[in-house]
């Protein structure tokens, strides 16, 4: 016999200790106004939207950082947020957490012409890359048809129409930061 409790999704925990937590670490960083939630729970997908309980503008990597070890320590689920741009559903929350917006880590840190590699943050779009190295006779050549944050395509393993002639992100990346 089947049971039809197979496919059903539990209830949602409830957060509030961790988003009280995350409210005295991050003060106004962290938003839990249900429009803000509602931005972040659905992007470009068919899916219902599902919004998390929480969102954390991150500063930097640290703020990262500190938010995960308390979504840990509550068993809280964490979903990093790029611009939003996913058509899958990645940035829905079916069991809540919270949403961790990577908007601000924008700042391109380095590139290497010699060895042609280039670090940057989370947050920087590949427009926003392009443009910066436009001079110097490089280019990001992965191009999933949305201005994707570089963080998003590492997620969700972009491609795109070069992905015959340049490969995919898992081509591209060499080291992460994690």
């Amino acid at each position: 016999m089947i049971s039809s409790q197979v496919n059903a999704i539990p209830s949602k925990p409830d957060y509030s200790a961790a988003i009280a937590e995350l409210q005295a670490q991050f003060g106004e960083q962290l938003s839990a106004n249900l429009t803000v939630r509602e931005q972040h729970g659905h992007t470009m997908t068919w899916l219902a939207n599902q919004p998390p309980d929480a969102v954390l503008t991150a500063q930097d990597k640290y703020d990262v950082a500190k938010a995960v070890a308390i979504c840990n320590q509550h068993k809280m689920p964490v979903i990093a947020f790029g611009i939003g741009s996913s058509l899958e559903g990645q940035l829905n929350a079916p069991y809540g957490g919270l949403s961790i917006d990577m908007h601000a880590l924008d700042a391109i840190l380095q590139v290497n012409n010699e060895d042609l590699t280039v670090t940057v943050q989370p947050g920087v779009t590949r427009e926003q890359l392009n443009h910066y190295l436009r001079d110097t006779g490089l280019f990001f050549p992965i191009d999933p048809g949305a201005n994707a944050s570089i963080g998003g395509m590492v997620a969700t393993r972009a491609s795109g129409t070069n992905a015959v002639r340049y490969g995919t992100m898992k081509d591209v990346v060499l080291a992460l930061e994690v």
